[in-house]
């Protein structure tokens, strides 16, 4: 089983299901309604670019890059939507943890890519 594609594929319908429920069946303030779809923009970005990586199978870097996604869409957005329900706001200093994961699996692919 490709791990990174079956992991990023649940991170893509989780996105998907998230924003939709937070469209259609959360009634939340204008900034939590902001940090939600923030939370949503960002998975399923990064689950994207994970899934194309996996099916690219690729290894090394470029590999370890797209699990740097998946690590980061599960703290950024995961906390961005815990606070949106109302998670306590220190959470917030958690959230750039995820954005580092991002930029490290940005970095992870192009230093894979320049290696090749």
């Amino acid at each position: 089983m490709n791990r990174l594609a079956f992991a990023a594929a649940i991170t893509g319908f989780a996105g998907v299901a998230l924003g939709a429920f937070g469209a259609h069946g959360l009634d939340l303030g204008a900034k939590a309604l902001d940090w939600w779809h923030t939370a949503t923009l960002y998975a399923l970005v990064h689950a994207a670019a994970a899934l194309a990586i996996a099916l690219s199978d690729r290894t090394g870097l470029v590999r370890r890059g797209g699990w740097a996604f998946l690590l980061g869409a599960a703290v950024f957005s995961g906390c961005l939507y815990a606070m949106a329900i109302g998670a306590p706001r220190w959470l917030g200093a958690v959230v750039p943890l995820g954005g580092v994961s991002f930029l490290a699996g940005w970095i992870l692919v192009a230093a894979g890519a320049a290696r090749r």
